[in-house]
């Protein structure tokens, strides 16, 4: 869960973006000495008055201020190390917002680093969350041909490609032995066509687990057996499937029947879980879904298998009207809270993301928690129900 919560957290840190080279970013790495740190930062504030623009001084020397209070808090680095981005995220022009955040990372960092720039240094918090269960996929018949990658549950469609075998028709006045000649010395060309651009790409993915291969046709098995792919990426080969088709759709097809070569994939668990949870909803029975309905079978200790998207984004507003209403309200990202009384638009006074606090009370109540992509049908279909929703214990 830290790491769902940090790609949670990644999400918004990518969308902002500084006016000027404002944002601070500060890695520091598992076992320095944090005092350096504080000793970096309160050189910088000195270089910081070297600033030319005014408004960047101040802002630039605002942000170190903070980090250097903030940095007063820690005797010594956490064990994992310690990143701190902080800057004006204000998107008004002359408007003043800075903002600290101060990650303590799920894994151990080695990046020393410290830098101003009109967006935070993310990449190395991005590499401890990287999905690290890739596999490589090729469709092909004799006509065309699919290169993808299954990176935990998204599919990545790479590169398509066409041959130029003709069919089996013979050409006038052609032997019907130097056609068929022609037709697999092109084959073969093709073929291994195939193989250099997907052993190109796959050699690229320091985390890939296998290689699956599929097709319509008996031109998979020619592609597996012989040698095609370069010699460290054939023994990565786990399996050939047959698919109905090729292109896009033979890609997810050929997920989709790999299931037992890929029966520890997280995309297969994922589609396990759809499945039996539409398969509920159609009975009506021990399911639950959108949020306010979740939540009371939540706290009541019935849901066993919490499922929520990935950008889960409903937040609790909490906010006060003119007409004289106060409280709270639930909002999407991206909806503007309404007073219920008035229906008018309503200025929030504080905004709390739910997402970090249902998984904290799944965990209290002994809730398994599942993370649903929204990059097949059936998880987009889930996303449209609200994005949350649960198995549950029993049949309420």
């Amino acid at each position: 869960m830290e790491k769902e919560e940090l790609k949670r957290l990644l999400r918004e840190l990518e969308g902002i973006r500084g006016r000027h080279t404002e944002l601070v970013s500060v890695y520091v790495p598992s076992g320095y000495n944090i005092q350096k740190v504080a000793e970096q930062i309160r050189s910088e504030q000195s270089t910081a008055q070297n600033i030319k623009s005014k408004t960047v001084r101040k802002n630039v020397t605002a942000a170190l201020e903070k980090i250097a209070g903030h940095l007063k808090h820690y005797r010594k680095t956490p064990e994992n190390g310690l990143v701190i981005l902080c800057g004006n995220v204000s998107e008004k022009e002359g408007v003043s917002d800075i903002r600290l955040w101060a990650i303590e990372p799920p894994e151990p960092i080695r990046v020393r680093l410290y830098r101003c720039d009109q967006k935070f240094i993310l990449d190395p918090l991005k590499e401890l969350v990287r999905e690290r269960e890739v596999y490589g996929l090729i469709v092909l018949d004799k006509s065309e041909a699919d290169i993808g990658l299954l990176k935990g549950k998204i599919l990545v469609k790479l590169k398509h490609l066409d041959s130029i075998v003709p069919g089996k028709t013979k050409a006038g006045g052609w032997s019907q032995q130097r056609y068929a000649r022609i037709r697999e010395a092109l084959l073969n060309d093709f073929l291994k066509k195939i193989g250099e651009i997907a052993t190109h790409y796959f050699r690229d993915q320091p985390d890939l687990k296998g290689i699956i291969i599929g097709g319509p046709g008996p031109v998979k098995e020619q592609f597996a057996e012989e040698d095609y792919l370069a010699y460290d990426m054939k023994k990565q080969v786990l399996g050939v499937v047959n698919t109905a088709y090729t292109g896009e759709y033979g890609l997810r097809e050929l997920v989709e029947r790999a299931e037992e070569i890929l029966r520890e994939a997280s995309v297969t668990r994922e589609r396990r879980v759809l499945e039996k949870f539409f398969e509920e909803l159609a009975k009506g029975e021990k399911v639950v879904y959108g949020l306010h309905e979740t939540l009371q079978a939540l706290r009541s200790g019935n849901v066993e298998l919490l499922l929520l998207s990935e950008g889960f984004d409903w937040r609790l507003v909490k906010a006060k009207c003119e007409c004289g209403w106060k409280g709270e309200v639930l909002v999407r990202k991206g909806e503007e809270p309404k007073c219920p009384e008035c229906k008018k638009a309503l200025k929030p006074e504080s905004v709390l993301e739910l997402e970090e606090k249902i998984i904290k009370l799944a965990e209290e109540v002994g809730t398994r928690v599942e993370r649903i992509s929204r990059e097949t049908p059936k998880g987009q279909q889930f996303w449209e129900l609200g994005g949350i929703g649960g198995i549950l214990r029993f049949k309420i």
